[in-house]
């Protein structure tokens, strides 16, 4: 027992005398660090064996272990699909000639980098030939109070006082529209299984200039929600019409709440299906940052995820050169961490040429994350690379 005291007090003397830098430097050099990877990436990384690898060498010199690589975005498939839409990859294969996502994911593994596969949800964008609008029609489209679907091809007068996201939105609230999602998830890890895990962006609905919080105040802005089926499953629950049927405070928290439910259900779901399949991959979400503007205005209730262990964890994207708003959105969202993890998103394309991202660096590693990743790989610049080094 006296041999294994004195064992005990050696360890603990030794760590003491380390140089409070050393320890530091371990500590930060465990931390994640990731960089999004875009499907419009001026790198095309997946069109070419070398771009593949100078990815996977600009991650190690710059000390990055996580990629987020973009494999379905506005109803595309990057990835070697069977059902949803494989243009893209169609492309990328004739010019590669083999599954470059395959091989990212085993050279990554190769060189102890882990791999997600980023996919957007709700969004769109501007694609309406998307497989989902042919299957299903415009239906599975969320609309506003006025019943205009997402998008920006259908003006009113409103658009003189409200700016809205032009991009065509899914209506979360469509049974269709989670099947069909989830089967996305499941086409991608199924046939990716090296995978570390999926990351989910576009959870939420449209966002709204101004915001408001909550359908209370609807006629001072926009809200969306009144998709075809939503609207539907929503009167036959609560016995509402949303449209025409809230007229007290209790009214339009129960609109709000299950607006929000349609959300984090699918999330639910998703995260679910991959943990029963794939029991080693992560979960973790894109959340904006203002976790009351996220509640309120797009149904994208966050704390809720990690509070209950939906997700493992999420990314803030804290994309500001504001330095003091980063901090105070950072540290608030710290202490929403529950059972969860947060990690905070660097917006790199807003600081180039700037001298803010060293600045940045400095003040988000002080409050010690779970992790942090960069948007995007475009942007990982030698000054970024010299910087990410001398910083640990």
């Amino acid at each position: 027992m006296k041999k294994i005291l004195l064992v005990l007090c050696m360890f603990v003397l030794t760590l003491s005398l380390l140089p409070g830098d050393c320890l530091a430097q371990d500590k930060r050099a465990a931390l994640p660090r990731g960089v999004w990877v875009t499907v419009f990436s001026a790198n095309k990384v997946l069109y070419s064996k070398a771009e593949t690898l100078k990815l996977i060498s600009t991650c190690k010199d710059a000390g990055i272990n996580e990629i987020y690589l973009q494999l379905y975005q506005s109803g595309n498939a990057y990835y070697n699909s069977s059902f949803f839409g494989r243009q893209k990859f169609d492309a990328i294969l004739k010019s590669s000639g083999f599954d470059s996502v395959d091989f990212l994911i085993k050279e990554a593994k190769n060189n102890n980098i882990k791999v997600f596969a980023w996919i957007n949800l709700m969004s769109l964008g501007q694609n309406a030939d998307a497989h989902i609008l042919k299957k299903f029609g415009r239906g599975v489209l969320t609309r506003d109070q006025y019943l205009r679907p997402s998008g920006r091809d259908n003006p009113n007068d409103s658009d003189k006082y409200y700016q809205r996201e032009e991009q065509l939105f899914l209506e979360p609230g469509d049974p269709r529209v989670a099947r069909y999602l989830m089967g996305v998830v499941d086409e991608v890890t199924g046939r990716y299984p090296f995978l570390s895990g999926v990351h989910l962006d576009y959870v939420r609905y449209p966002m709204t200039l101004p915001f408001i919080p909550g359908s209370r105040f609807s006629k001072f802005g926009l809200t969306y929600g009144f998709g075809e089926e939503n609207i539907r499953l929503f009167k036959k629950a609560a016995g509402l019409d949303p449209l025409s049927g809230l007229k007290s405070d209790e009214d339009f928290a129960r609109w709000d709440n299950w607006r929000r439910d349609q959300v984090t259900n699918i999330v639910s779901k998703i995260t679910s299906r991959v943990k029963a399949r794939h029991p080693r991959m992560l979960v973790s979400c894109a959340v904006i940052p203002a976790f009351d503007r996220a509640y309120h205005s797009l149904s994208q209730d966050w704390p809720l995820w990690l509070e209950k262990g939906l997700v493992d964890y999420v990314v803030l994207m804290n994309y500001t050169l504001d330095n003091q708003l980063a901090k105070e959105l950072s540290q608030s969202a710290l202490a929403l961490r529950q059972k969860g993890k947060v990690y905070f998103g660097v917006g790199l394309f807003l600081m180039k040429g700037k001298q803010a991202f060293p600045e940045q660096n400095r003040m988000l590693d002080s409050l010690q994350p779970d992790g942090v990743v960069f948007f995007s790989y475009d942007d990982i610049t030698r000054d970024v690379i010299a910087n990410l080094k001398s910083a640990g």
